[in-house]
């Protein structure tokens, strides 16, 4: 029994790891819709979330009932926990890049980005990509380092989300309402997407060292 119940622990990590894969290509591709109003790539990436949904779900329902048949205690039952908060927040690294596509097709032929913040956005969308690239790769090896990394390049974020906020709020701003707006937005997700990762890789992080830090509020 306790091969199996080892088995499926390793199921869960694997399934893990195959949805955190699906979370880089979103992400990928809905940086590449929202820069360079792609809206066929934009499609993908909302359709790739349904899947991303499916796999959540069922990787739940595994979860729990390894909880029920098996009442792990200890290090197992905090690894089985950890799964069903991870995959939460999987699912809305998700939701996050979807909505990032969706803005690409909603504006659809112009472009979402605000013609004064497209570098701003490039250098948002690489970060988010090269953290959930990260992100991956934590849930494959439980690499501390890479959970320091992931909290590093959020932080850098974090400043370009305040530095468009400062933009579209100053009084050189000639934006319309419009792209007040999507600015605002865009500025959010991809501001969210990272805080999620952060979010998964201090539980990781508290997995493999058994330090606990504080975690952003999530959505």
């Amino acid at each position: 029994m306790r091969q199996v119940f080892q088995q499926e622990l390793r199921e869960v990590q694997d399934r893990l790891i195959a949805i955190s894969e699906l979370v880089v290509i979103s992400i990928e591709n809905a940086v590449r819709a929202f820069n360079e109003t792609d809206v066929a790539v934009a499609e993908e990436v909302i359709e790739n979330d349904t899947r991303i949904d499916i796999l959540t779900k069922a990787l739940d329902e595994l979860a729990i009932n390894i909880l029920a048949r098996q009442q792990p205690v200890a290090r197992d039952l905090r690894t089985v926990v950890s799964a069903l908060r991870i995959s939460a927040s999987l699912e809305r690294m998700g939701d996050m890049a979807e909505h990032i596509a969706q803005l690409a097709r909603y504006r659809f032929p112009e472009r979402a980005v605000p013609k004064g913040l497209r570098s701003t956005f490039a250098e948002m969308g690489r970060l988010d990509v090269d953290i959930a690239r990260k992100l991956t790769e934590l849930l494959r090896n439980q690499d501390v380092e890479l959970a320091e990394e992931i909290q590093r390049e959020d932080d850098r974020i974090d400043s370009l989300h305040v530095a468009v906020f400062e933009k579209v709020l100053g009084d050189s701003w000639k934006g319309a309402t419009e792209a007040t707006v999507d600015a605002t937005l865009a500025s959010r997700y991809h501001e969210r997407f990272a805080d999620h990762a952060v979010s998964i890789a201090k539980k990781v992080q508290y997995l493999a060292t058994g330090d606990w830090a504080p975690e952003p509020l999530e959505d």
